[in-house]
């Protein structure tokens, strides 16, 4: 349980830092693409290993790792420009509901226990997250960004399944940081080439703070994937438990985050989708 706490917390820095984004023109794409790979040298150091990251690649889990991370980039990009055509509510929804996904593979796969009362707090999970990110005429958008919305949905839930499935069956406790550095340098190799084709193409310009905010976001970024790896091999919760929690309570705590720092008005649909999410925690965990 404290691993999935820190894990929530680690990436509710990410979210303020995101603000800061924003605030100081930080090109999005450039510094998630230095984050990438400041959480994969990261990890690299605190492992201890003492191998290069090209080494990374003589292991039999790392074609599992360039894939979620190539997803998790992908998944990211497409995240980014829905939210500006459609809105965050909907880019929000998407991402977060496709922890139904994982949680199904869960069932099927690893023969996580199915109880009424974790079914309810799942349901109760997906409500939570529908009325805490929307407003009441958030769904008014152009239908053609629908695939982008459904890519959303499914990238981030097939990334989550074969997390979950190399965890489970290819890497040991002893390769996990390292599994997770191949994730990051994966997705940092896609992301150095989405950037380098917005360059040629003179579609951004590149500046320096972009390095540096990358760094920052870099650091959050590698413990809210360590810890959740760590909650997932703890055996303290089935894994059908693990990510429903794990989503809902940082909706939670960036809901509230929100309100009590940056003053951000919540409807009383948003606080209905916070009770309903608290609810699912408390049933998910018990059930």
């Amino acid at each position: 349980m404290p691993d999935l706490i820190l894990g929530v917390l680690c990436f509710n820095l990410i979210l303020i830092l995101f603000k800061f984004f924003v605030q100081y023109g930080v090109n999005n794409s450039q510094a998630i693409t230095f984050n990438y790979f400041t959480a994969g040298s990261l990890g690299l150091w605190l492992s201890g290993s003492h191998i290069y990251p090209i080494q990374l690649l003589d292991f039999d889990w790392m074609p599992f790792a360039a894939f979620i991370g190539s997803f998790f980039i992908l998944t990211f990009v497409v995240l980014a420009t829905t939210t500006q055509k459609v809105g965050m509510a909907i880019s929000t929804v998407a991402n977060k509901m496709s922890v139904i996904i994982p949680v199904t593979f869960a069932f099927i796969l690893y023969g996580d226990q199915v109880s009424l009362l974790k079914i309810g707090g799942i349901a109760l999970a997906l409500a939570g997250v529908f009325f805490t990110s929307t407003t009441a005429r958030a769904f008014n958008f152009d239908k053609k960004y629908l695939p982008m919305i459904l890519f959303i949905f499914l990238g981030q839930g097939i990334a989550d399944v074969v997390f979950n499935y190399a965890q489970q069956t290819h890497v040991g406790q002893e390769d996990s940081e390292l599994f997770i550095c191949g994730m990051f340098y994966s997705a940092g190799a896609v992301g150095l080439l989405i950037s380098i084709y917005q360059l040629l193409g003179k579609k951004t310009v590149f500046h320096y703070r972009n390095i540096l905010w990358g760094i920052a976001l870099g650091v959050p970024n590698y413990f809210t994937v360590f810890f959740f790896f760590r909650a997932l091999e703890s055996g303290f919760m089935e894994s059908s438990q693990v990510y429903p929690i794990f989503n809902m309570s940082i909706i939670v705590v960036s809901a509230l985050f929100g309100f009590l720092v940056y003053k951000e008005k919540l409807a009383a649909r948003n606080w209905m989708g916070i009770l309903f999410s608290v609810v699912a925690i408390l049933a998910i965990m018990f059930g």
